[in-house]
């Protein structure tokens, strides 16, 4: 299918940072690495991708705000229109010479997600989606979610809160729920990713608990045209404010939800990242 301007203006500035990103990954041992949080690394190349995308889309979309995970929140004139930018999802398989890393990208129209694109640049496999136009890998094979209806045969993908972050006591509770009655539980070490792979039926479903808007906003997009649901853990559509997420077909969304939910407190909600608002540099983000 041939992209859309306006996906083409998505790929180009993806592709762009993806090379940076990938000549960075060559010499990972070589980069200058500072701490933004406990064990949350950030690299110059992260920096280095974020100020490539932003140059990029600012120039092709003029007046579009943003909300970046390094940058934060930029205003545009343009109030309808939306960037949600990650940079580098996966910044510790980075570090550590692990290829399962990304550049997330999400437009938001009047506070609706219209479109994600997700590009893994050293595997070269590029996700995107437009509302209402379907879900397609490298702009040629058309995604559809994993038709598996038995959660028993499912493999399902999950994030690991690690040092510094919250809920490790609720997540050994769910972890121990869902691994008596899946097929597998996998741990990629980024959220935009496993929105992918479930998008294309590599997992059946995934949840996780505390991410950000720039974790989500792309994936969720790829996961809803691609035939799937997409929800927070309560089975709402709140999860940009929560930071709270299920993915899945309908049948794997709604056997997996009770087995990471039951027994499990709900966590307060998080105030919307709204484009009036800074975000605090120090809080820990996907990834």
């Amino acid at each position: 299918m041939a992209a859309t301007a306006l996906m083409n203006v998505m790929m180009a500035a993806a592709r762009k940072a993806g090379r940076g990103l990938t000549r960075d990954f060559g010499e990972v041992e070589q980069l200058q690495v500072s701490v933004k949080g406990p064990a949350n690394f950030v690299s110059a190349a992260d920096h280095r991708a974020e100020d490539t995308i932003y140059k990029e889309l600012a120039k092709a979309r003029s007046g579009y705000g943003f909300l970046m995970e390094e940058r934060g929140i930029v205003e545009g004139d343009d109030k309808s229109h939306r960037w949600i930018v990650d940079p580098l999802d996966g910044t510790t398989n980075f570090l550590h010479g692990i290829p399962l890393f990304c550049i997330s990208i999400g437009l938001e129209r009047d506070g609706q997600l219209v479109a994600g694109l997700v590009y893994n640049p050293i595997s070269d496999e590029m996700f995107t989606a437009e509302k209402g136009k379907g879900a397609f890998l490298n702009d040629r094979r058309r995604l559809r979610v994993a038709a598996r209806r038995d959660i028993g045969e499912a493999v399902v993908a999950t994030g690991i809160p690690h040092r510094g972050r919250p809920n490790h006591p609720i997540f050994l509770k769910e972890i121990k729920s869902a691994m008596g009655e899946v097929a597998g539980i996998r741990r990629t070490g980024s959220a935009a990713l496993d929105l992918a792979w479930t998008a294309a039926g590599r997992f059946d479903g995934y949840w996780e608990r505390n991410l950000k808007p720039w974790d989500i906003a792309a994936g969720a997009v790829l996961v809803r045209e691609a035939g799937g649901v997409i929800t927070d853990l309560d089975g709402s559509d709140g999860f940009l404010d929560t930071g709270n997420i299920i993915a899945g077909n309908k049948a794997i969304h709604g056997a997996l939800r009770p087995l990471v939910t039951t027994g499990v407190a709900a966590a307060p909600p998080r105030e919307r990242l709204s484009i009036s608002r800074a975000v605090p540099k120090d809080e820990p983000g996907g990834g």
